[in-house]
């Protein structure tokens, strides 16, 4: 049987400057390890919060040898000795002015071990005024490509934000065997105060498993203003951390034996019929 895992959701305020977004991030992995967490996961735009064309300048391909932003998380995945989610970062696609939201996974060793980029990509205008048009910027990647990653025996499903609201894509992981899916994000305060506990939760209950949700917090440019409360949640629904204010972590166990004692106390994964 898959022993537990200790797993920690960093939560950043991520600004414009790169070099110094890389270091928080590395002192907030370096941070969760000491906690005793083996798997780290970072929120979505953790290395760049900024102007669109800047975004467009720092994107990197996503293959030996890396670049700055994944050179610097897989450094940092070999100094803790953990699995690291760099949960979203600009990867270049073909169209250089629209790169890909990239959420990748980096062994203890420093590996990149799986990628997935964003599916669903965010154009709202809200109620207060905030206006934001994803898909101007930023390429989608394709819903088939769904990867499944090993993290110490628990298999793992990679998802970005705003998927979080499209139900079927969990299924799907589930469906592919997925345990725990990660959920990195810089949702709005708008949007966040009102739905991110929901949607993570209801995720975590239909398909009876962990979700890992870290998060960005705070003020950044552009206006944008995100709502944090990284959290873990298990397969029955329960929160099992949550980040408080401002920059940190939020740790948890996910128990795999816990998560066959609720799929055999209420089957419903096996009552599928779609």
């Amino acid at each position: 049987m898959t022993t537990p895992l200790v797993a920690a959701a960093v939560q950043l305020s991520s600004q414009a400057d790169v070099e110094e977004n890389l270091a928080r991030a590395s002192f907030w992995i370096a941070e969760a390890a000491r906690a005793g967490a083996r798997f780290v996961a970072l929120p979505e735009n953790f290395a760049f919060m900024g102007e669109e064309a800047d975004k467009c300048r720092i994107a990197e391909p996503l293959v030996p040898p890396f670049g700055p932003i994944a050179s610097a998380v897989a450094d940092a995945a070999k100094r803790a000795n953990a699995f690291v989610l760099a949960g979203g970062m600009p990867e270049r696609s073909d169209d250089p002015s629209r790169p890909f939201n990239t959420s990748a996974l980096f062994s203890p060793e420093g590996q990149l071990v799986a990628r997935y980029r964003k599916v669903h990509l965010f154009d709202v205008d809200l109620p207060d005024g905030t206006k934001l048009e994803e898909s101007r910027g930023s390429s989608a990647g394709s819903p088939v490509d769904l990867p499944i990653a090993e993290v110490f025996g628990l298999r793992l499903g990679m998802t970005i934000c705003y998927d979080i609201r499209f139900p079927e894509l969990y299924r799907a992981l589930e469906s592919k065997g997925a345990r725990v899916v990660t959920v990195p994000a810089a949702f709005t305060l708008t949007t966040g105060k009102d739905h991110w506990h929901v949607l993570l939760r209801a995720r975590a209950i239909e398909n009876q498993i962990f979700v890992v949700a870290p998060a960005q917090t705070g003020k950044h440019p552009r206006g944008r203003q995100t709502y944090g409360k990284s959290l873990i949640v298990d397969p029955w629904g329960d929160v099992l951390a949550q980040a408080g204010e401002g920059e940190g972590y939020a740790v948890a166990r996910l128990d795999p034996a816990y998560q066959d004692k609720v799929r055999r106390a209420l089957p419903s994964l096996s009552h599928k019929r779609l």
